[in-house]
This record gives structure tokens, sequence and C-alpha cells, in this order.
């Protein structure tokens, strides 16, 4: 049970949590507190009735329609099947300029993500974990994972050194790299959200600004930013890579924490305080950002 002002809720019955407005939610040890923030425009959840899926005919039969009135408009196509012009002779593809790529054109399919939410009994979201190294972000995302995976609901990880063995193998540890290495993820992480999935990614992410851009990737209400609120003194304490002692023997320059600032979310949704050592254990912690999401439909399709 936790205590609420003056209200005492149960944080793993869902029913008793009201989001309606911003409270903290503080665990049977006060170690460890959870702040939830919550706004319509942050907390919009796509799906709902709305997200059934609109194949009320064969995929097929809708494809061989779309070919019947292709036929009948007289349209040219070129090898690979883009239609070219219509019978009025105008060009009917959208070509764009995205970044430092050019003529290219978005290629939309007829299964979206409301039918592989509704698939998959779950809304797609992204689960942004941020914190100091140390703050117990990536022991909190396999914890996490884990209950989801009990519940039946599919996730999947986007921990920050782990991609650093794939995907950003490429990046070093220098400002502009580092910026990279969250674009991509948070890129990554959207394609992920996109397929149903609740993905969960993990890493240091130290300026706001490089957060709120990942934020804008998805739709509003889809990026959950869960912040691990614990003190420099205590993950230093901790330093289970041991890089805050290479850190300090000035062996790596541009550490977060130590020579490089850390600029802590001012409205996440959900923030995990710890302020003692001891504090309360991952499953607990997970527990919390499962009352989040099971309050917020996102464990339903």
């Amino acid at each position: 049970m936790t205590a609420v002002g003056s209200q005492t809720l149960n944080l793993c019955n869902s029913s008793n949590l009201d989001f309606s407005e911003t409270f903290y939610a503080k665990s049977k040890s006060a170690k460890v507190a959870a702040v939830f923030h919550s706004s319509a425009k942050k907390l919009g959840i796509c799906g709902g009735a709305a997200s059934k899926s609109r194949f009320s005919t064969p995929i097929k039969a809708i494809e061989a329609s779309k070919t019947t009135q292709h036929q009948a408009n007289q349209v040219e196509c070129n090898s690979t099947g883009e239609i070219l012009t219509n019978d009025s002779g105008k060009n009917t593809l959208q070509m764009s300029t995205v970044g430092n790529s050019s003529n290219i054109m978005w290629h939309k399919c007829s299964v979206e993500k409301s039918d592989r939410q509704e698939l998959l009994n779950q809304k797609g979201c992204v689960i942004w974990v941020t914190g100091l190294s140390g703050s117990g972000k990536s022991t909190l995302a396999c914890a996490l994972s884990r209950a989801l995976h009990a519940r039946g609901k599919l996730s999947y990880i986007l921990d920050g050194d782990n991609c650093r063995h794939g995907l950003n193998r490429d990046l070093s540890f220098k400002a502009e790299d580092r910026a990279e290495n969250i674009r991509r993820i948070g890129e990554v992480a959207k394609l992920f959200a996109d397929a149903g999935v609740i993905c969960i990614a993990s890493l240091i992410s130290p300026f706001k600004k490089e957060r709120d851009a990942c934020r804008a990737l998805l739709p509003q209400g889809d990026f959950i930013e869960v912040y691990m609120d614990v003190p420099l003194q205590v993950c230093e304490k901790r330093d289970p890579k041991g890089l805050y002692k290479l850190a300090r023997a000035g062996k790596i320059k541009g550490f977060t924490g130590v020579d490089d600032p850390y600029e802590p979310p001012l409205d996440s949704e959900i923030v995990l305080q710890q302020r003692e050592e001891i504090c309360d254990s991952p499953n607990a912690l997970a527990e919390i950002v499962i009352s989040y999401l099971e309050q917020k439909g996102y464990l339903e399709a």
C-alpha cells in the first residue's frame, strides 16, 4: 500500500490509480518514490474501438479492387509496378527529400499500426528510461520486460551499450557521436512502437533537447519517459562498470556526472526517486511502470 497525501493507494491495483493530476507515490520502505505526470496533450492513447481491424474483406480482394480501378483509369506503370500517370496524364507519385536522401517515396501498406496492435492485444509505445550511469536503468528495463512477458505482452529492450555492439558500433563517445547514438535508437524505437511492440529504451541520454527530439518522433502519448532519479553519490558508490573510478582518474573524458553535465527531465511521465543506498527491488519498480501502462490502456488493444 502507498500513501499519497491523505489517500492510500495500492500500486499493484491500477483501478486505484488516478492519473488526472500529478501525484507522488512512495513505496512502503519510503526509499523510492514514483511521480506520474499527466496531461491531455501527453497521454492521448491511440486505439480502442477505433483500433479494430478494418479488414471486412480479404486483403487480396482489396488489392483486386484497386487493380480494377487502375485498369479503368488506364494508368501507366513502370517496371517496378509504380503508378506513373493517370488518365489525365498527371504524375501520381509523391516524391520527397529527407535529409540527404532525395527522390524517395513513402510506401503505405494496408496493414497499419492499429491492426498489429489488435493482433498483439496491446498498444505499441516507447518507454524511455533515462538517468545517470549506475542509476539502475538496465536493471529496471530487464525487470519490466520480464514482467510484461509474464503478462503475455511483447516488449523489446534497446540498451545503450547493447546497441553499440552492432547498430552504433561505428560511433565513439564524442559529443556528436553520442547525439547520433540517441537519434538512431530513437528512430529504431519508433519502428518497434509502430509494429505494436512495447519498446524499452535504456540509455543515459543526458540532454533534454535529444530526449525531446525522440519524443517528437512518436504520436502524442506513445513516448513514456521514466527518470531514474538517483543521486550522483549513490550511483558513484555503486559504480557497477568501474567507469566513475576511471573518470575520476582522468582516464575517461566527458563522462556524464563527472566532467559532463546531465540535464534532469522536468516533465517525465514517471519519476523513480531513490535517496538511500538500499532501494526497492527492480520488480517493485517495474510494477510501478506496469501500473501506469495498465491505467493508460497500453496492455490491451
